[in-house]
């Protein structure tokens, strides 16, 4: 994407929340990723745990296409597989085991039966004991461990049904000692960082150090979102979120491995506990999952957009809805539609300052706290703020202003990593160096983005001296002339 025109505006949105759309058969050219992102896509997912990295290449290529065709930053968010742990095979293809029978897991690479099957993963049975569950088949069949040692464990059967091969295994009371990356995920992380990935999603987080692993490797070049889905992850929650640049709710192995009663519970705990540490959030897995092959969702599914558009999740995401469904942009319009009625709700802000944070002593939460307080006072149009490094433009989002937001960096990876967090409306524009030129770039975007008129006002933030990441110490009312409108 180009420095900016004199004369050409970006395309906004009508929404703060954001949408996260995942790529796949269903998407992959350049017309349905061009439809997809005119009905509303901000950030694309590419799932690498399918498809090659050539195919993966074509994907990265055909985003940015669309991104210099629109004029606006798009974030490419690529989600890493992690470690999937499954059973081995039957001899029959599958076996029934029933409730209350004896069933052991082993590492064993022979053929399964009625009795036993095979495990391939010894790390399970140094971390499992006496007591702990053990969850097959996304839960369907779940076990009970009586007795275990270093290569096998003896298990009742709480809830039978039948295994057949292959089928994943959820361990939700134990830690396991995985790494959160793989041999596969390395491999993956450096094509997707070479290819420009702005967002690296990382799977089967269970503690801080899985993230801090995941950081070391990356070195700065993408921003790194770690996926809540384990009770382990839940455990370290505050720790996580520190040392992450986003967090994701996702919901599917996480509604298996918790009591699915605790879920929305989590997931309200979850973009609280980011809300206030100015991270975004993305609330993720089967928000539509019925537009797979309806042209509309249930009414359930719309509620539960509305949820997490109503508890200030920056973004909510679509999976198979749009990677593999029949009605890709139909999804991605729905989701569009619930979180602009949503965001229109008289209680809408009002919710979202009563769930908001304190502002921190410092002088940037302090100054970007003001901002919004003084926008809504005088009515402002529209909040300004600068941004190298877009820690003031995240310290903005938090305050969650009634104005929009216009962010405004000389870097595009951080425009485009900018893109997944709630109300920015973010440009890349040449650098200024003195106060004058900070004022008048701001007003010169307003009105080139279509915010203001003659007669508004703008609140500018912005850190002095310029360039200094997160040292935002400048609040300023600009008013907007009918000359500055010719």
């Amino acid at each position: 994407m180009n420095e900016e025109t004199e004369s050409m505006p970006t395309m906004g949105r009508d929404r703060k929340t954001r949408i996260v759309a995942t790529l796949g058969p269903a998407s992959s050219s350049l017309d349905q990723i061009r439809a997809l992102f005119q009905a509303g896509v901000d950030v694309f997912r590419l799932n690498m745990s399918h498809g090659e990295h050539a195919d993966k290449t074509k994907l990265f290529k055909t985003i940015r296409a669309v991104e210099e065709e629109a004029g606006r930053p798009i974030a490419i968010l690529a989600d890493l597989q992690g470690p999937k742990l499954r059973l081995g095979t039957f001899e029959n293809g599958k076996a029934e085991l029933k409730n209350g029978q004896t069933f052991i897991i082993d590492l064993s690479t022979e053929p399964g039966s009625e009795i036993r099957v095979g495990l391939p993963h010894k790390e399970i049975f140094a971390a499992i004991k006496p007591g702990t569950h053990i969850l097959l088949d996304d839960g369907k069949v779940r076990l009970n461990v009586e007795e275990c040692t270093a290569d096998s464990a003896t298990c009742t059967v709480l809830v039978g049904g039948v295994l057949s091969d292959r089928k994943g295994v959820n361990v939700p009371n134990a830690v396991l000692p995985l790494a959160a990356l793989t041999p596969k995920d390395r491999k993956d992380l450096t094509f997707a960082l070479k290819e420009g990935a702005d967002w690296i999603a990382l799977s089967f987080v269970q503690r801080a150090a899985d993230v801090a692993e995941a950081k070391k490797l990356v070195g700065g070049k993408a921003a790194i979102m770690a996926k809540i889905e384990k009770p382990a992850a839940v455990e370290s929650l505050e720790e996580i979120i520190e040392l992450s640049d986003g967090v994701m709710v996702a919901r599917g192995d996480l509604g298996v491995e918790e009591p699915v009663e605790n879920v929305p519970g989590i997931q309200k705990h979850i973009i609280s506990r980011a809300r206030e540490a100015g991270k975004p959030v993305v609330v993720a897995t089967q928000m539509l999952e019925s537009m797979i092959n309806s042209p509309v969702p249930t009414r359930a599914e719309v509620s539960d957009v509305a949820t997490a558009v109503m508890d200030g999740a920056d973004a909510v995401m679509l999976s198979a809805e749009s990677a593999v469904g029949d009605y890709p942009t139909e999804a991605v319009g729905v989701m569009n539609r619930v979180a602009i009625r949503i965001e229109g709700e008289p209680t809408y802000l009002a919710n979202q300052h009563g769930n908001s944070a304190t502002p921190n002593s410092s002088t940037a939460d302090s100054i970007t706290a003001a901002a919004r307080q003084v926008a809504g006072s005088i009515g402002a149009k529209a909040i300004v703020t600068f941004t190298t490094s877009g820690s003031t433009a995240l310290r903005a989002a938090r305050e969650r202003p009634a104005a929009p937001i216009l962010t405004l960096t000389p870097r595009l990876e951080i425009a485009r990593r900018l893109s997944i967090v709630w109300g920015l409306h973010t440009v890349k524009t040449r650098d200024i160096e003195t106060f004058e030129e900070m004022i008048g770039k701001s007003k010169r975007m307003a009105i080139r983005n279509g915010m203001v008129g003659a007669g508004d006002r703008i609140v500018v933030t912005a850190g002095v001296p310029f360039g200094t990441p997160g040292a935002t110490n400048v609040l300023h009312i600009a008013w907007i002339s009918g000359n500055e409108l010719k």
